[in-house]
């Protein structure tokens, strides 16, 4: 998607360790109005598949989740990484090792909340190895859900996650591939 490109390119930040800083408009001040352009799109390319929920992982791609699922008129479900006393009843988990705080974690969802009656899109701002997709693709599993596909805004193609996720057939959908970033030179993988 060419505005989410030029975006990047106009205001993200390389930082040592592969980190392309997209605070500004992505992940911590949050541009609604590139959210809604984003989820729009996402709606277009998973048209005429029934979706029942949007599902992501906690905390930065619940913006964009959340907008996307208001987009589909669908709810939001988002994987927590830390138990909490709210959360009753049986819970279905997945440990994954994240890329972002370098530790293992483990992600949980309410059972209560997704069943195999669910077809579920994955959601999320980021990947980058695929860890978090790859913890919510062994939920939905778990549960006997059907994944119907996952949407990115922004891929770091060049760590290989969603091309792992394209390998077992599943429906990977990013906005924009990112196939090599240094400061001052982000190169995007044509699609």
């Amino acid at each position: 998607m060419e505005l989410l490109k030029q975006r990047i390119i106009g205001e993200a930040r390389v930082l040592p360790g592969d980190i392309v800083k997209v605070d500004g408009f992505m992940n911590h001040l949050v541009d609604v109005g590139l959210m809604r352009e984003l989820a729009r799109d996402i709606r277009a390319h998973f048209a005429g598949k029934e979706i029942t929920k949007v599902m992501t992982v906690e905390a930065s791609g619940i913006p964009m989740a959340t907008v996307t699922a208001e987009e589909l008129g669908v709810p939001l479900l988002f994987a927590k990484k830390a138990k909490s006393d709210n959360i009753e009843g049986g819970l279905v988990k997945s440990e994954i090792f994240s890329y972002t705080y370098k530790k293992k974690v483990t992600l949980m969802v309410s059972a209560e909340w997704i069943g195999p009656e669910d077809k579920i899109l994955i959601v999320d701002d980021f990947m980058a190895n695929g860890e978090a997709m790859r913890g919510l693709v062994d939920i939905i599993r778990q549960v006997g859900a059907e994944l119907v596909g996952v949407a990115i805004a922004i891929e770091k193609g060049f760590q290989g996650g969603g091309d792992r996720l394209r390998a077992q057939g599943i429906d990977v959908y990013s906005l924009a591939v990112i196939e090599h970033a240094e400061p001052g030179n982000i190169v995007f993988r044509d699609q």
